[in-house]
């Protein structure tokens, strides 16, 4: 059993490596923007594999708004074009079945992020509280 958890932990490595490279190569919709797969948790099956990806199409400036009605825009046309990376994939693997793919936005790198500033902020809020001590002492 731990063999073929081994093997599919392999085999959704190699889909997310052949993946990367057929969005950033083949894929042509201007919708996508610059996507990064993040991780490729296949079923035990083979049948389906869930794609997690995140983009970098956003600046600072974006609002929250704009950034979820990208996201989703992106997860639609990732998942339209399934069938075609799919194929691609196809040539690739030596599977007899090649997993349905389905895309998922992964948020995780977005919670990061907000933790990581909230922090930042109260390191910065605990330094000035201690200096402003320290020169009322």
């Amino acid at each position: 059993m731990a063999s073929n958890m081994s093997r599919i932990r392999k085999i959704g490595d190699q889909i997310q490596r052949d993946l990367s490279k057929i969005i950033q190569q083949e894929v042509k919709d201007p919708r996508v923007g610059m996507v990064t797969v993040n991780d490729v948790k296949v079923s035990t099956d083979l049948s389906y594999a869930e794609i997690y990806f995140t983009c970098m199409a956003f600046g600072p400036q974006a609002d929250e708004e704009a950034q979820a009605k990208t996201r989703i825009e992106q997860q639609k046309v990732l998942n339209n074009a399934a069938g075609f990376m799919r194929t691609r994939l196809a040539h690739g693997l030596s599977l007899r079945v090649i997993p349905m793919l389905r895309f998922h936005y992964d948020a995780v790198i977005d919670s990061g992020s907000k933790v990581s500033a909230l922090i930042d902020r109260a390191v910065s809020e605990d330094t000035l509280r201690s200096q402003a001590s320290e020169e009322e002492e």
